[in-house]
C-alpha cells in the first residue's frame, strides 16, 4: 500500500489553504495578507496528523528589515508596523527538544504567495485530479505534502520520532522580492536548522543543490514633461527608457549569471510626453565573483547607453533636448543587492548518497538553477542543503495566471519526503558525528 497518498484531509487542507489571500504587502500592498490564519491552519493539522508542536509563531522585528543588505523596498515597507506584523513565520517541531542537528532535519516551505486572484478549485480526473489556485505549486501544494510525506514516513519508520527530530519552517517573507530576510533568515539565525535542509519549491521532484541570489537595478529618469503638441519641449523618457533596455540586454553578457530586464513604466496617457519613469533589471548570480562583475556590466553599459542614446538623437528635434540632457536626468540605484548565494555542493558524498538511497534524482549539472530561500543556509558548516519539491515553475505556471499543480505529483513528492526521512534515519543508526561550530548568518544588533 502507498502510504505517501493525499487523503480526503490533506485536500481539504490545501484548498482551504488556496482559498486564504497570503500575497505580501510587497506583492499586493492594498489587501492585507491572512497568513497568521493559513498557518494556524497549517499548524493544527501538523499537530493532528504527525504530532508537530508549535516552537514559535511570531512576525519578525523591525531590526530584521533595517540590516544592510536588505533589499530597500522591504526596509522602507517596514517603516509602517503593520507590513511586519502581517507577516509572521512558524516554526513547527516533532522529536525530543534535545535532538542534536547532527541528527536533525529541516525542511523550508513559504506559505506567501505573488500577487494575483484566481478561482481555487479541484478538478477531478483519472490520474487523481488538479489542484488550481495561487499558490498551488508555490507553494502552498508542497506545504500540504511535506505533511503527507512526514506522516508516511511515521507510519513506515517506528519510532522515528524518537530517533531524529523534523522542523518545519512555514514562513512569509519569500515572494516580491523579500527573499526571505524577514522569514527564513530570522529563523535560521536562531539556529532553527539540521545537518540536511530541505527547501520546498518546485523542481520537478529533482534535488537542486545549488541556488542563484539575485540583485535588483532601478534606472530612473528625472526630466520635465511636455504636452503633446510641443514634445520637443520636455524629455522624453519612454523613448530613453526603451532605449537603454535594449542596449542593456544587448550588451550585458550575463555569463553564469542571469540577465532579466524587467518592468518599464513612465506614463498610461496618450497626449503628453512623461518626463519621469523607471526601469528595473533583476539579476541572478551563483557567486559574489559573478554579482561583482554583473554589477560593473550595469553601470558600463548604463554609461555607454546614454552616449549612444545622446549621439543618436542629438539631432532629432522631438528628442535633443533628452539627447543632450540625458546623463543628468537619469539615476542608477541599487535596490538589491550583496545577499548571499548557495554555491553548488559538488564533492558533497554525504548528500549524494543519501539523495541515492532516497531514489531522488538530483538537478542536471547544465540546467540553471533559481532563487529561493535556500540562500540563508550558504556558509553553514556541517550542513546540507537541497531544494526539492513538486512540479516546476514554467510547467505548472507559477507566478502566472492558470497556476496548478496534479495530486499525481503532490503524492510523488510526498513519496520523496518519506524515503528521504528514511534514508536520514538509516544513516543515523550509525555513530553520530561530532558537533560543529555552528554558522549564524547576520543577526540584528539588540
Amino acid at each position: 500500500m502507498d502510504t505517501a497518498v493525499l487523503t480526503p484531509t490533506d485536500r481539504r487542507l490545501l484548498l482551504e489553504l488556496l482559498t486564504l489571500p497570503t500575497a505580501g504587502p510587497l506583492e499586493d500592498p492594498a489587501h492585507a495578507p491572512r497568513l497568521w490564519d493559513a498557518q494556524r491552519g497549517y499548524a493544527a493539522a501538523a499537530a493532528a496528523e504527525c504530532g508537530f508542536a508549535v516552537l514559535r509563531h511570531e512576525a519578525p522585528g523591525r531590526a530584521w528589515a533595517e540590516l544592510p543588505d536588505v533589499p530597500l523596498p522591504v526596509r522602507a515597507a517596514a517603516a509602517d508596523p503593520a507590513f511586519l506584523a502581517d507577516q509572521p513565520s512558524l516554526l513547527l517541531r516533532l522529536g525530543a527538544s534535545d535532538t542534536p542537528r547532527e541528527r536533525t532535519v529541516m525542511f523550508n516551505v513559504h506559505l506567501d504567495t505573488v500577487a494575483g486572484g484566481q478561482p481555487v478549485r479541484f478538478v477531478d480526473g483519472p490520474t487523481g485530479g488538479t489542484f488550481h489556485g495561487r499558490g498551488a505549486v508555490d507553494a502552498k501544494g508542497p506545504a500540504v505534502a511535506l505533511l503527507a510525506g512526514v506522516r508516511a514516513a511515521l507510519a513506515a519508520r517506528p519510532g522515528l520520532a524518537e530517533r531524529i527530530a523534523v522542523l518545519v519552517q512555514a514562513v512569509a517573507g519569500e515572494e516580491g522580492g523579500a527573499l526571505g530576510t524577514i522569514g527564513t533568515r530570522p529563523l535560521v539565525a536562531a539556529g532553527h536548522y539540521g545537518r540536511l535542509n530541505v527547501f520546498c519549491e518546485p523542481t520537478g521532484n529533482r534535488a537542486l543543490t545549488r541556488c542563484t541570489a539575485a540583485m535588483t537595478a532601478r534606472i530612473t529618469a528625472h526630466g520635465q514633461d511636455a504636452v503633446d503638441d510641443q514634445p520637443g519641449a520636455g524629455h522624453n523618457a519612454t523613448v530613453l527608457l526603451g532605449f537603454l533596455a535594449q542596449h542593456l540586454a544587448g550588451t550585458i553578457t550575463p555569463g553564469d549569471g542571469r540577465l532579466c530586464i524587467a518592468g518599464l513604466h513612465t506614463g498610461r496617457l496618450h497626449n503628453r510626453v512623461y518626463g519621469g519613469g523607471e526601469l528595473l533589471l533583476n539579476l541572478a548570480y551563483p557567486d559574489p565573483a559573478t554579482a561583482a562583475r554583473l554589477e560593473q556590466a550595469v553601470t558600463e553599459g548604463l554609461a555607454e547607453g546614454l552616449r549612444a542614446f545622446a549621439d543618436r538623437f542629438a539631432a532629432n528635434p522631438l528628442l535633443a533636448r533628452t539627447a543632450v540632457d540625458a546623463a543628468e536626468i537619469t539615476r542608477l540605484e541599487w535596490l538589491k543587492r550583496g545577499l548571499p548565494a548557495l554555491a553548488p555542493t559538488a564533492g558533497d558524498a554525504w548528500l549524494t548518497e543519501l539523495l541515492a538511497g532516497a531514489g531522488i534524482a538530483e538537478w542536471p549539472a547544465d540546467e540553471p538553477g533559481f532563487t529561493c530561500d535556500a540562500i540563508w543556509l550558504a556558509g553553514h558548516p556541517g550542513t546540507h542543503t537541497a531544494v526539492l519539491g513538486p512540479g516546476t515553475l514554467a510547467g505548472n505556471r507559477a507566478h502566472a495566471d492558470g497556476e496548478f499543480v496534479h495530486t499525481a505529483e503532490l503524492a510523488a513528492f510526498a513519496r520523496s519526503v518519506r524515503d528521504l526521512l528514511a534514508a536520514f534515519d538509516t544513516d543515523c543508526a550509525g555513530p553520530v558525528p561530532p558537533p560543529r561550530v555552528a554558522h549564524h548568518t547576520t543577526s540584528p544588533a539588540h
